[in-house]
């Protein structure tokens, strides 16, 4: 789409609405946004960390909760599309039951915020799932946007969500016309990831040689610029109730911690256990958390789900919007980097810090 089919009738850049601004997708959704030379509002919590980490964007800061459509709804008004990614999965990683927050946020709060957006006359809904709202078919092979979920994904409160979620997204009718589109990514990794998520956190762990064992496992793992590309494509030319997988590469987490070895010069765990024990272990970690009421690191069913090796086909996506996907040691890469302009990262690495590789693993 060219610059000025983004522009309305009195020739503005076109406004759009992207909730979660200082998420890790979000943040760089409103950048690639923005570079596109769209106007956009940021919707946020937290006014001091949208001023911190979106400091360099020119984006309008919104502060609103998930939980409170009605408070922020008047910055709809003017929007042509909403980009939902805001959602409730970090709190979800520690002790206590989630299961109000998680449907409170990531089923209530998005049908009362599409219903706000459809009122408003916003043309384009374009919401963040999960792949983890998707099953593998019954042959093992990578499950596509009409695979229902499997037993691993239902057994994850947060997966559930998105599952249940969907469901009702699905039969959602759009009173005004608006297209409503849905992407599901993969296990995703990015610079902006200042909450950390689980991805951040692991990048940040083995910095720290907090890793002491190479965990089973793996799944689809995505940079989360090419998931905000894709989200940009999606809302330009993509159909109502358009549903499209954004996996990303199918890796081990054992090829990660490798990769970030290289890339760091940071020697990584050699040390590999039976599942039982690494299951024990999960068990322990989540006594612990329960006691200390702080974050839980793993989790009995996350290790159960890494080991299943769950994994998707992005095909519809690459077939229909051209998506493509970066050699996932550069998002590596630019993680690391991130982490260390911030002064998040440990002070010291390796000799070889820095070091772009010229290929994925």
């Amino acid at each position: 789409m060219d610059h000025s089919s983004r522009t309305d009738a009195n020739t503005q850049p076109e406004l759009v609405l992207v909730t979660g601004a200082t998420g890790m997708l979000g943040s760089n959704l409103v950048r690639a946004l923005v570079a596109q030379g769209y106007r956009v509002r940021g919707l946020c919590r937290s006014p001091e960390k949208a001023r911190r980490f979106l400091a360099d964007a020119q984006c309008e800061i919104i502060q609103g909760d998930m939980r409170d459509v009605a408070g922020f709804a008047h910055a709809l008004a003017g929007c042509s599309t909403v980009f939902h990614t805001a959602a409730y999965f970090r709190e979800y990683y520690r002790p206590g039951d989630h299961s109000q927050e998680l449907d409170a946020i990531n089923v209530q709060g998005t049908l009362a915020l599409m219903r706000a957006a459809d009122a408003a006359g916003v043309r384009c809904f374009v919401h963040t799932s999960s792949s983890g709202a998707v099953g593998m078919k019954p042959d093992g092979s990578p499950g596509d946007e009409g695979t229902q979920a499997g037993e691993e994904q239902l057994q994850n409160g947060y997966f559930r969500s998105k599952v249940e979620g969907d469901r009702q997204i699905h039969a959602f009718t759009p009173q005004r016309g608006m297209r409503v589109i849905e992407v599901l990514p993969g296990f995703m990794f990015g610079p902006g990831d200042a909450a950390p998520t689980a991805s951040g956190q692991l990048v940040l762990d083995f910095l720290a040689k907090k890793i002491p064992i190479i965990p089973e496992g793996g799944t689809n793992m995505v940079d989360a610029r090419d998931v905000a590309a894709a989200m940009i494509t999606c809302s330009q030319r993509a159909p109502h109730a358009a549903r499209y997988i954004v996996g990303g590469e199918s890796l081990t987490l054992e090829q990660v911690l490798r990769s970030l070895e290289q890339i760091t010069g940071v020697r990584g765990p050699r040390l590999r256990l039976p599942f039982a024990m690494v299951l024990a272990f999960a068990w322990f970690e989540e006594l612990r958390a329960r006691l200390t009421n702080g974050p839980l690191l793993v989790s009995r069913e996350g290790v159960k789900l890494m080991r299943s090796r769950h994994t998707v086909s992005s095909a519809r996506a690459q077939r229909e919007l051209g998506v493509s996907f970066r050699p996932f040691d550069e998002t590596l890469h630019d993680v690391v980097q991130w982490y260390e302009q911030q002064g998040l990262a440990p002070a010291k690495r390796g000799a070889r810090a820095g070091v772009r590789p010229a290929a994925a693993t």
